[in-house]
């Protein structure tokens, strides 16, 4: 029979959201943590990228919040989720913010890249729960803008990124203005570069739930390695992989060459955005919002997209330049075959690149046979699939342009200590949500193609494009 999420103890104001979803049956994580995280325990969660972390942990905190019926005070959450970077922020937000609305909480997000006008008054009315980036909470910790002395549950998502990122310090005296006898769930694939010291500092006497490692295999994921003979094969390869219906991310190693990619697809009549550290926060809103609703089918990111970038149906993904270390390699691929769809990954490698990218693909246990290939061999028509239809480029086509830099573009870490942590000059004015701004969650669609447009205002940054067969594509 199958296990239901009431079967896990999870109150109906609650299962009634998720059925409306479509989300009746819990994945291995969730079915896992839930009862003891329902019942109050602190948690050490590790389960890989896409495994289902975000319901887990978001379920009990709404739960149990809801249940106690207090009232958020001025500046003083009761519930706080720490996350590594702004788009996972974002996501877990579009997750949380149903749930809590069925109890009438109010949730934000904090981060930085934008004002935080609107995070203090967001702050000033009373928020429930805080989904932040350790940076700009520090920043406004600082101010006295935000006390966490009323904090009942903490959450720390994916603290190994946050660890690998160097955001342990900030962490630990977050966690140090957080109640003792608060519940504390910690969720990670590893346990690395001291993670294990914050389990060991904070977490009461924490059940562990191993549901699977970082390095285990997919089974829905297929690996491929396609050996390529020099730079101009490669660059054809890469178009056309590409060019499928379906929603693809191509790795790139560096920011440059993201951009340039991505306009160089656009050119192609290949719509695609791209998504790297030198984006204003409003800019890269609006690219994840136009791949989440399809307007651009291509996602040309870094290793900022590696995690905290959830979008449904994401088919294959395309390292163009194999990572630097097996961890990169995993959380890349682990955009697609999420949530137990299908996905394919391809790396593309030349000769040069051969000897380290099998020493790569050994650390992450991949077992793949390499296969030489152009653009035209089987193997890859096989993973393209129907072509899709040319899309000429216009005026209004989403070609990627130079943004303001900014500080703590990966963590949102906000600016100078005690400063106001704006973006850049002349970066574009922040999207409402991305400021984080209080929401009740009404009319919201939690997961799936409109999950970033959502993040936007509701509006894709490509405003349209010309088809070949005529006729226009707006943005929604």
């Amino acid at each position: 029979m199958t296990q239901t999420f009431a079967d896990l103890g999870v109150p109906t104001a609650l299962t009634t959201v998720l059925e409306r979803d479509g989300k009746t049956s819990p994945f291995p994580i969730q079915a896992s943590t839930l009862p003891d995280t329902l019942a109050g325990r602190d948690v050490l969660g590790r389960g890989r990228t896409g495994s289902g972390k975000t319901l887990a942990f978001s379920l009990p905190m709404v739960a149990r919040l809801g249940a106690a019926k207090g009232r958020a005070q001025k500046g003083r959450p009761r519930g706080l989720i720490l996350a590594p970077t702004r788009e996972l922020a974002t996501q877990i937000d579009a997750v949380l913010a149903p749930l809590a609305e069925a109890y009438g909480l109010t949730t934000t997000t904090i981060f930085g890249g934008v004002n935080q006008a609107r995070q203090e008054r967001a702050l000033a009315r009373g928020v429930d729960i805080a989904v932040a980036c350790p940076g700009r909470l520090e920043d406004l910790m600082g101010q006295r803008i935000v006390s966490l002395d009323q904090v009942e549950v903490t959450v720390l998502d994916e603290a190994d990124h946050m660890a690998d990122l160097g955001f342990l310090p900030g962490v630990t005296r977050i966690m140090n203005a957080t109640p003792r006898d608060g519940q504390r769930l910690l969720f990670s694939a590893t346990l690395d570069n001291g993670v294990d010291k914050l389990v060991k500092r904070f977490m009461n006497a924490p059940t562990t739930h191993s549901v699977d490692s970082a390095e285990s295999p997919v089974e829905a994921m297929t690996h491929h390695v396609f050996h390529v003979n020099d730079a101009a094969a490669k660059k054809d390869l890469v178009r056309t992989l590409a060019s499928g219906t379906g929603r693809r991310v191509l790795f790139m190693r560096t920011k440059h060459h993201a951009k340039r990619l991505a306009k160089q697809l656009t050119a192609d009549g290949i719509p695609a955005v791209d998504l790297h550290g030198n984006l204003s926060q409003n800019a890269r809103d609006r690219n994840l919002a136009a791949f989440s609703a399809g307007d651009a089918k291509v996602l040309v990111a870094t290793d900022v997209a590696a995690r905290g970038v959830h979008v449904d149906g994401i088919e294959l993904v395309v390292h163009v330049d194999p990572p630097a270390e097996h961890k990169a390699y995993l959380h890349r691929s682990g955009r697609t075959a999420r949530a137990g769809e299908a996905g394919d990954v391809v790396t593309l490698v030349l000769p040069e690149q051969r000897r380290d990218t099998d020493q790569l693909l050994r650390k992450a246990k991949i077992t793949v046979k390499p296969q030489r290939v152009d653009a035209s061999s089987e193997a890859v028509t096989m993973l393209v699939g129907e072509v899709a239809a040319h899309v000429a480029p216009t005026a209004s086509s989403p070609q990627p342009q130079r943004q303001p830099r900014q500080r703590d573009n990966v963590s949102g870490g906000g600016g100078r200590r005690g400063g106001r942590g704006r973006g850049g000059a002349g970066a574009p004015k922040p999207t409402t949500e991305a400021q984080g701004t209080t929401r009740q969650g009404g009319n919201r669609q939690s997961a799936g193609s409109k999950a970033a447009a959502r993040h936007s205002g509701g509006h894709s940054s490509a405003a349209a494009f010309s088809s070949a067969g005529g006729g226009r594509r707006r943005g929604r």
